[in-house]
Formats: structure tokens, C-alpha cells, sequence
């Protein structure tokens, strides 16, 4: 049986954050997280999938939005009695603590798994990040906008997630100071990135 190891991967919108991610799930042998992690946390809850994919990585959604998806809340009654944004969080949370524990090799995406699994051995925490002009050029053909299109797109994501990070951990999102490894995808691009935090995962997993 291999080793655990869990990676968790912040990123930056258009930085090919995922992507890498993705390719390091495959080199490492680990179950891949990203918005996976919404369908656990629906299958565990009883909820909809949808009601944690309108919820995803954004605080004050539920709070603005919660007329409109009261449908799709299921018939679990405990949540359902004691339902708030930070009850939909925990659910999250466990789901991904679950993961952790059923799998021992993981990769998760965002959704402050660093913070989640903070107490938890054999973890490797990395932020992904990028130049605006490379990430808004990934934007615009990911979504087939122009460039002052992507970057609101940006910026309102970014936003988003930094309050939704910030709040729930009480650190601040992108900080070098939670992560081990901060890397710019711009600087060697997706594979020679990939391959960078590869050799440190090696390294510092010695």
C-alpha cells in the first residue's frame, strides 16, 4: 500500500491551477477533488448537488439566495432544523475529511482543504498563481469573452473566493505564509510547473 499523501491546491482563476492539479492526482496516484468534493457532500447530506454548486466557494450566497433553494434542501431534518452557510461549510468540510481518511492519497482544489486538513500528517499545501495578462488570455478562450470581460470575471471571482477563504479560516487567501510552495504558471507554463512541485513533493516528503 502506497504512502498518504494529501495535496491541496489553492489557485488563482486562469492560472491552470486545476489543470495542474489534475496532472499531479495522476503522477501521485491520489483521488482528485475539485468540484467532486460537492457531489460527497450532497451524497452524505441528502442535499441536491445543485444547492452546493450555487453555493460554491461564495460567502453570503445562501443568505441573499436562500428563498430560491429551499427546494433542493432534501428531506434531511437535522440541517433542515439548524440550516445556515456555516452548517452547508461543515458539510463540505466533513466531506472532504472523509475523503482524507477513506483514500489517504488525495488531491483537493480549493474549497480551504489547507485549512480543513490542517492537523493532518503527510499533507502538502500549494498556491497556484499567474501574470493578469496570462490569466485573463486563459480566460478569454476558456470562455470566449474579450479581455475586459475576463477581467471582471477575475476580479469577481477572486473576490469571492477571498472572502469565502478569509472568513471561514481566518487567514488570508494567497499568503505565502499558509502554503508550502507558491508557484507563477507563467513563468515555465503547466507541465514544467507540474513537474516543478512534483520534485518538491518528492523532496519534501523525505
Amino acid at each position: 500500500m502506497e504512502n498518504k499523501l494529501i495535496i491541496n491546491v489553492g489557485r488563482q482563476l486562469g492560472s491552470g491551477g486545476c489543470c495542474i492539479a489534475r496532472m499531479l492526482a495522476e503522477e501521485f496516484h491520489c483521488h482528485f477533488y475539485d468540484k467532486e468534493i460537492l457531489n460527497l457532500a450532497a451524497q452524505e447530506s441528502g442535499f441536491s448537488e445543485k444547492f452546493f454548486e450555487q453555493n460554491d466557494e461564495h460567502k453570503g450566497f445562501l443568505k441573499s439566495h436562500f428563498h430560491i433553494n429551499l427546494p433542493l434542501l432534501g428531506s434531511n431534518n437535522f440541517y433542515k432544523n439548524d440550516f445556515s452557510q456555516e452548517s452547508l461549510y461543515q458539510i463540505q468540510s466533513d466531506a472532504i475529511r472523509d475523503a482524507a481518511e477513506k483514500f489517504g492519497r488525495c488531491v483537493f482544489v480549493g474549497r480551504t482543504a489547507d485549512y480543513v486538513l490542517r492537523d493532518y500528517k503527510d499533507v502538502i499545501n500549494v498556491f497556484i498563481t499567474a501574470s493578469l495578462d496570462f490569466r485573463i488570455k486563459n480566460i478569454c478562450e476558456r470562455k470566449h469573452c474579450n479581455k475586459e470581460e475576463a477581467r471582471k470575471i477575475i476580479e469577481h471571482c477572486e473576490s469571492e473566493r477571498a472572502k469565502y477563504y478569509n472568513y471561514y479560516t481566518g487567514k488570508a487567501w494567497g499568503h505565502s505564509t499558509n502554503y508550502d510552495l507558491c508557484i507563477d504558471t507563467s513563468i515555465l507554463g503547466l507541465e514544467a510547473t507540474k513537474d516543478f512541485i512534483a520534485a518538491f513533493i518528492r523532496r519534501k516528503m523525505k
